[in-house]
Formats: C-alpha cells, structure tokens, sequence
C-alpha cells in the first residue's frame, strides 16, 4: 500500500503524495465537498491511490468576503463573455508541479467543471486526461445555461459516466470520446464473509424513498417490532468521508434486507425519464443484503446485476411490501443463495479495481502489480465465501 505524505502550500493546493514515482494525479473535490453521496468518489480515489502510484491533489476555496464576491462577480463575466476558462468555483490556485502519465478528475456534477480553471500547468504536465463524470442526465447537456462548462470538458482525452444513456450525447457536444462505466465499491472493505455479524437490522433504507412504502414499513415496526433504519434528518454532510463509509458498510452488513432503486427515481423533471444504475445497488450487493426495490429499465442492469435474484423487484407503490418480507423470509434457502450470489459477483466484477483496469485499458497505460495482486486477493475470497 502507498505510504501517505501531505504537503500544503498556496501555490500548490493540498497534496497526498505516493512515496513511489506518481504515474498518476488524481484531482479530488473532497477539499470541497463533504456531501455524504460524494463517499463512493472519494473511496474510489483512495483506491486509485493504494493499487496504483498516484499523488492526490485537493483543491480548497479561498475564504473571507472578498473571495465570495470575486468569484460572483468572474462568473458573471464568464456568462457575459461567453468564455469558460473564466469560471470559478472559488478555489485557491494549484500549479502542477510534476509531470503523470494520467489526470484523473471525477466531477459529482457539471458545474464542478470549472474546479480545473484553478489548476495551472496541468495540461502541459499531464501526458493524457480523463474526467469521470458522476451524474450527468442527458437532457441538463442540451441546455443552453449549461453549455459553457461543457466547452471545459473539451479539454480532456477521455470521457467516462456512470449514466450510461448519457454518453452519445456527451460525445457529440464534446466531440471527445465517451464511456459508460458503472459505480464499484470497496468491496473488501463491504464483505460481509470476513468476520460475519449478526444480521440484526432487519430493513435498511437510505436517501430517496417511496412513501408508500416507508409508511408500510413503519406499520411493520409497529406490527412486528422491525428495525427498520433510515434516514430521518435532513442535512448531507459528513463530518469525516472514511468513518461514513465504515459506518455506512458496517451497517449493510448487518442488514437482512437493503432499499434500492434507480437512480432519483422520483424527480423526472430532473432525469427527463431516464433511467439509470445508481451506487445502492453495487453497495447493497457487496454488503451481502437482499435487495428490494425498482431497478432501472436499462442495459447497465441487464449486464451487471444479470444473475438471479440480484434485486427482488417490487412497485414504487407497494404497500404490500411487509407481505413480500414475510414470504421472503420464510424461504432461508434462497435468502442465503442471493447473499452469496451477490457478495460472490460483487466480488468478482464490481471492485473499483475492475473499472480503473479499464479506463487504463482506454489510455494504454498497464495495470500495476498491486492491482494484480488486489485481482488475485478478491478471486480468492470469492472462492472462500462460495466453499
């Protein structure tokens, strides 16, 4: 594993830097956001950083009134003047100040875009680019408002999105390639096969919820005495991104049962209809639960989550859902085959290792031993959770 080693200055941002020869500068957002759906990038990145040798470079925002004005007033500017290079999200200017095969930068949204007009050089430091676009529906790309932070993504090599209906429009406003590369998970740090625990929560939700179905869910609390977990405060941030995700993979792995639906499945005016494979999926398997829920109408699901059983499918509406739990449970048999079922492929296709292996694949850069090892690791425990 990569040794850590910070540096801050003003000129150069915040850095995590590889004891080894970085190949690799991975541009991350987490010195500015600490919303608690940005965990799985940033678990991504901290992977990127342990199998291959990559320095971290955290941008900050530059802070006090006169910061808050300027940026207001340069976004202005750009809008009026049509010129991109001049947006800003406020941040405190980073030079680059080695030279990687590779710029990785993974944008949550659009408009963390313009976090690259802070870092200087790194087109001339950096041989090839890639931007990793989280959530991007393709009906936000055709307007007209957002048109300047895409002229930004025209400067990088390689595009990648998790939403995979997305990438032909991306593409053609680009003109750059683009792929739909899916979530992954840690999913070593999410089995539940090493030191198994007691599965004692019995339904667990987070984020976006149907009504109907969390108010059949709390009659069963009330029936059945149920723990059923979720959210229950407004608010998104984390106060620290490594304890949430330990918390947050502890707790699935202590579920019995694990709320999943297509990504912002109850905001259509946002998605236009699309419809995408959001993160709980990948998660819920790996923790070895058994999935309930709406999954997306799409080939992302066909061709990740194709074996039986991966998500017990139930309508956004269904008050009948504590009926589906009662027969469910009374077949332990196949319980048991869909967690392992799910732990076993999470395993073996949905580790971030398996998708850095691609985008590397799409650059020509080669894998490193440590990711080969990391392959060799999660075969293994595959092996043993199926024995």
């Amino acid at each position: 594993m990569s040794q850590i080693t910070r540096e801050n200055s003003f000129s150069k941002g915040l850095y995590l830097r590889s004891n080894k020869k970085p190949r690799i500068l991975v541009v991350s957002m987490r010195g500015l956001h600490l919303e608690a759906y940005r965990s799985a990038e940033y678990e991504f990145e901290d992977a990127i950083f342990n199998f291959d040798y990559a320095d971290i470079l955290t941008p900050e925002l530059a802070s006090g009134v006169v910061s808050t004005l300027n940026k207001k007033l340069t976004n202005y500017t750009a809008r009026a003047l049509g010129k991109s290079k001049l947006l800003s999200l406020g941040c405190i200017p980073s030079i680059v100040d080695r030279e990687y095969d590779l710029l990785f930068f993974i944008c949550q949204r659009f408009w963390d875009f313009a976090c690259i007009n802070s870092i200087k050089g790194w087109q001339e430091k950096c041989r090839k680019s890639v931007l990793w676009i989280d959530e991007i529906w393709a009906k936000e790309i055709g307007e007209h408002k957002n048109r300047l932070y895409f002229e930004l993504v025209k400067d990088f090599d390689y595009i990648f999105t998790t939403q995979s209906s997305s990438t032909e429009a991306i593409a053609n406003c680009v003109q750059r390639p683009c792929y739909s590369l899916p979530y992954a998970v840690d999913t070593i740090k999410f089995c539940p096969y090493l030191q198994p625990p007691q599965r004692s929560i019995d339904i667990y939700s987070i984020g976006r919820r149907s009504p109907i179905v969390h108010k059949a869910l709390l009659e069963l609390v009330e029936q059945k005495g149920f723990l059923y977990l979720f959210d229950s405060l407004k608010g998104l941030q984390m106060m620290d991104y490594k304890e949430h995700r330990t918390l947050y993979s502890n707790l699935i792995k202590r579920s019995r049962y694990f709320i999943a639906n297509k990504a912002k499945f109850d905001t259509i005016h946002e998605t236009g209809g699309q419809e995408e494979l959001g993160s709980r999926f990948f998660e819920g398997a790996a923790g070895g639960a058994v999935m309930i829920g709406t999954p997306p109408v799409c080939e992302a699901y066909k061709t990740y989550f194709n074996w039986s059983d991966a998500v017990i499918e139930i309508p956004y509406d269904a008050a009948n859902v504590g009926d589906i739990i009662t027969e469910l449970d009374a077949q332990p048999d196949r319980l048991n085959r869909i967690r392992k079922d799910n732990v076993i492929n999470s395993l073996l296709r949905h580790d971030w290792v398996y998708r850095w292996e691609k985008i590397l694949e799409k650059v020509g850069l080669d894998s490193t031993p440590e990711m080969l090892s990391r392959k060799a690791d999660l075969g293994k425990l595959a092996d043993m959770v199926n024995s």
